[in-house]
């Protein structure tokens, strides 16, 4: 699994809201999670949700944006200092996927943006609850949203004769390659595996790519991207 910031890293895997709310002492907090690219974009989510819930009191908020994490920014919006947007920071960026817990390897949740919005139950949490709240919120939010793996990733493909495409794809599934959707033309089908952009990665699914296919075909290695995948 690739554990270099620079190559991949966690996101979410829908680029719709995910929301998801609680309530603590008649307050409610409801938290809502966006994919975003840019703090550009993370401001302005920040304020579409203030307006869609003009009614609440407190639209606090937390985003973490780049490969590396290059940009981290909270807001308590009216909150006791560091009771929110702070404790909303640490959820996310604390959080790991189960492969992360399982092999104790660093969380790198990234391009996510979270506003947690709460009307007032008219009873004072106080610091450490709001603490709790805050953070409890976005932690419960991550916990039933989808995630992926962003790669950065070099393309290699491999046109095939169309009765073996299935076979050499489930082989380098099962080799634990990243396959993108297959491509049909007339004449072939195209595999297309997204690789590490690390020498020793692409270096290893050529190999194992001419191996499954006992030399027949020739894998050719394309450009530099970003693509999803599944959690690694």
């Amino acid at each position: 699994m690739p554990t270099d910031p620079n190559v991949s890293y966690t996101v979410l895997g829908t680029t719709s809201v995910h929301t998801h709310e609680i309530e603590i002492k008649k307050s409610r907090f409801l938290a809502l999670l966006k994919r975003v690219d840019s703090e550009t974009s993370a401001r302005g989510f920040i304020a579409e949700t203030k307006a869609q819930y003009r009614d609440a009191r407190h639209h606090c908020s937390a985003f973490i944006i780049g490969p590396a994490r290059e940009t981290a920014r909270s807001s308590d919006d009216g909150e006791p200092s560091g009771t929110a947007g702070m404790p909303m920071m640490q959820a996310l960026s604390t959080h790991k996927v189960p492969s992360q817990r399982d092999q104790r390897l660093h969380s790198d949740l990234s391009d996510i943006c979270a506003v947690v919005v709460r009307w007032f139950g008219g009873v004072k949490l106080g610091a450490g609850g709001l603490i709790r709240a805050y953070s409890g919120s976005v932690t419960a939010a991550l916990e039933t949203a989808p995630l992926k793996t962003r790669m950065r990733s070099r393309s290699l493909t491999v046109r095939l004769a169309h009765a073996d495409a299935g076979r050499v794809e489930a082989d380098v599934r099962a080799a634990g390659f990243a396959v993108l959707p297959t491509r049909y033309a007339a004449d072939a089908a195209v595999l297309t595996l997204a690789v590490p952009d690390r020498e020793f990665d692409v270096r290893a699914a050529l190999d194992t790519v001419t191996s499954l296919t006992a030399g027949q075909y020739t894998p050719h290695l394309g450009g530099v991207d970003w693509h999803d995948i599944a959690l690694l």
